[in-house]
């Protein structure tokens, strides 16, 4: 068995908490002109701070299971690695697909019934688009894990560089056969390996660069929004390029030096979000959901997105442990 490692938990749950920032913050996005510029701003400001959010989950997949040293046995992996994944988002695409039929004015059958035949393209709902690109990872991991135990540091460290190039072409709209998805993703699990495994980049290289990107996301899109006068983002704010790569390389390397330290009552509290972090991420659109439908954004959003962040947030973990205790329900939160 393996020794626990704290640190993985530590970035589940500030992951897990900046993906209910993304979502929370959302009405503000299309606000501009329709609210004091500096609120806007500043909503936008959180947006561009929490995109390493989606991408750290995809790392710390590849930082535990690159590193497994056991027996590949496919029967094990297809039900207890991707079933253990696969089965809830199925289940939980249904449970959504109804719920987008949901509105003020009552439900809608028709709308509900399209959104659930759509579901084998498009996801359900807002926030299960992630699966569409972490599953198919499941059937890259297995030549990665092969390739990296194989390979010595210099080659797999080459590789993940490439792969930074490659999302720096991204970003900057320079597109080719590299420009695919798989691609651009399935680079994410090397990453976490390489920070895990090797410690590379080095923290000290990566800090200041996940700054440097934090503060040209947030001004590129902000600046390119004013001069529009309207929301324009460009790629600064997808998870395939290279900004958000380093930033979210930086909130891994942070908490791989922190997370260790943590004792006590804060060790046991983090603990308990990485638990149920895939419950979290999976329920709290289902609290947002009223938020949104009935328009609770009555303040400044920098105080209603902390709000309603930790009401929503704080919802669905308290519904994630109340699942996880019954057998009949556990494994819709895994």
């Amino acid at each position: 068995m393996r020794q626990k490692i704290y640190f993985f938990d530590l970035l589940r749950c500030v992951a897990a908490i900046a993906v209910v920032v993304i979502h929370v913050l959302g009405p503000y996005r299309e606000q501009l002109g329709s609210i004091a510029n500096t609120d806007w701003a500043i909503a936008i400001g959180f947006n561009s701070a929490s995109r390493w959010a989606v991408p750290v989950f995809i790392m710390i997949t590849g930082a535990l299971m690159l590193t497994d040293k056991r027996e590949f046995v496919l029967d094990y992996y297809l039900k207890r690695r991707l079933g253990k994944v696969l089965v809830p988002f199925l289940v939980w695409s249904v449970f959504y697909a109804w719920l987008s039929g949901v509105s003020l004015s009552g439900f809608d059958g028709g709308l509900a019934w399209h959104t659930l035949l759509e579901l084998p393209f498009h996801e359900t709902y807002y926030h299960l688009g992630f699966f569409y690109y972490f599953i198919p990872l499941y059937f890259v991991i297995p030549f990665f894990r092969w390739a990296v135990q194989c390979a010595d540091r210099t080659a797999v460290i080459a590789f993940t560089a490439l792969w930074l190039g490659i999302t720096t072409l991204f970003l900057f709209k320079i597109d080719g056969p590299w420009s695919q998805q798989l691609v651009l993703y399935s680079g994410y699990l090397l990453l976490g390996y390489c920070l895990f495994h090797y410690q590379w980049p080095a923290r000290r290289w990566l800090i200041g660069l996940g700054i440097v990107m934090l503060v040209a996301t947030a001004y590129s899109v902000i600046s390119a929004s004013f001069a529009a006068d309207e929301y324009t983002v460009g790629r600064w704010l997808s998870y395939k390029t290279v900004n958000t790569a380093l930033i979210a390389a930086m909130v891994f390397t942070l908490c791989q030096r922190y997370g260790e330290g943590l004792k006590g009552k804060a060790q046991q509290s983090i603990g308990f979000i990485s638990r149920y972090s895939l419950g979290v991420y999976l329920l709290h659109p289902l609290f947002l959901w009223p938020v949104r439908a009935f328009d609770l954004y009555w303040g400044s959003p920098l105080l209603m997105i902390p709000l309603w962040t930790v009401v929503c947030g704080g919802l669905a973990l308290a519904s994630s442990y109340l699942l996880a205790k019954y057998k009949l329900t556990a494994w819709l939160v895994p």
